[in-house]
């Protein structure tokens, strides 16, 4: 796929993204006490992505459920004994969660949240592209469809597909890597290993822009700048720290730096100023300067989870995600050897510490 067509692919998905809309303290804390509610009467649990709104993560959180990466969703949701598992992110997410738990019921607030990454690697020609280079490792980063899920060798996380690809090329292998080129090349330039790309990219992330950043370092010098992988190169090399969204958390936690410039998506600050409350985080400019997704570092899909849908999506189980036996048993294969591969891995650091 060109990258013209992606940009056409996740602009017709744009157009019919719709926000939630902006409710009362009121609205808000009638809606939250209804689906606490319905959440123990239903044996459901809520599981978060650190870039959906505050109030959704705040609700995970006082529920019992889970905010997280997308790593730690997957394992959450597998280990929590509840029977309806309710995934407040975006797409793929769920269906990794339906892979991991044939038994149990995934619900969406929407299954039209998407991703861009996800939307620019179709099915079809992720396969064609594969079966061009049969002699490579496939590898496919968390953000893509079950379907896709079913054609790689591996599925990888931001936060271990540098030591996932470095075991793969110490082994002699060759990488084909999907859909995000960004965090592929970082991937490739951090581990030596060889990476064939797809042409994909986050339309967050992307929009960060190295000018900017240059000019608004200027202005907090002793910032220490936060970058995640899925942006450009020229932003990840300004980077005092790359990585995935948990591993940015830590950062704010533990380095002695008192303000942060953050180049991710802007969801990720409510967690963040939980955890480090006297730190001062700084939103990294993006490319525009209006009311659009290019001037704001939100992803538009993750905005589409609202407390309104929530509470639909429980008293309604309208929105289910469904993924079929024979693909669910292809996709499992890749997503299993990723968690048993992280699974050792903190057992190494656990024995070495």
């Amino acid at each position: 796929m060109t990258y013209a067509e992606d940009r056409i692919l996740v602009q017709e998905h744009l157009a019919h993204a719709a926000e939630p809309k902006a409710l009362s303290a009121d609205e808000k804390s009638e809606l939250e006490a209804r689906i606490k509610s319905v959440l123990k009467d239903q044996d459901a649990v809520l599981v978060a992505h650190y870039y959906t709104d505050p109030d959704i993560q705040r609700l995970a959180e006082e529920t019992g459920g889970c905010v997280a990466d997308s790593l730690e969703m997957a394992r959450f949701g597998n280990q929590h004994p509840a029977s309806t598992i309710v995934v407040a992110g975006v797409r793929f997410m769920g269906e990794t969660a339906k892979i991991l738990n044939p038994e149990k019921r995934v619900l969406m607030p929407t299954l039209e949240a998407t991703c861009s990454l996800d939307v620019g690697c179709p099915e079809k020609e992720f396969a064609e592209f594969c079966d061009q280079h049969p002699d490579r490792t496939v590898v496919v980063y968390a953000n893509t469809s079950a379907a896709v899920k079913a054609r790689a060798d591996w599925v990888v996380t931001s936060s271990c597909a540098q030591a996932i690809v470095e075991d793969l090329d110490a082994r002699g292998e060759k990488i084909l890597w999907a859909p995000d080129k960004h965090l592929g090349h970082y991937v490739q330039k951090t581990t030596g290993a060889d990476v064939l790309l797809w042409d994909g990219s986050c339309i967050v992330h992307e929009e960060f822009k190295h000018r900017g950043l240059e000019d608004l370092k200027a202005l907090y010098p002793d910032a220490a700048v936060l970058v995640h992988p899925e942006s450009p190169d020229a932003v990840v090399e300004m980077a005092d720290v790359v990585g995935s969204t948990s591993q940015l958390i830590h950062a704010v936690q533990t380095l002695p730096n008192e303000q942060f410039i953050v180049a991710t998506d802007n969801g990720i600050f409510y967690k963040m100023q939980q955890l480090a409350p006297n730190k001062t985080l700084i939103e990294a400019p993006t490319a525009g300067n209006g009311a659009t997704c290019r001037s704001c570092a939100h992803c538009p899909w993750m905005a589409m989870n609202g407390l309104q849908n929530l509470l639909q999506v429980l008293e309604q189980g309208d929105q289910e995600v469904l993924v079929g036996q024979e693909l669910r048993e292809r996709a499992l294969q890749p997503l299993q050897r990723m968690l048993d591969f992280t699974a050792n891995m903190n057992l190494k650091v656990a024995g070495n510490a």
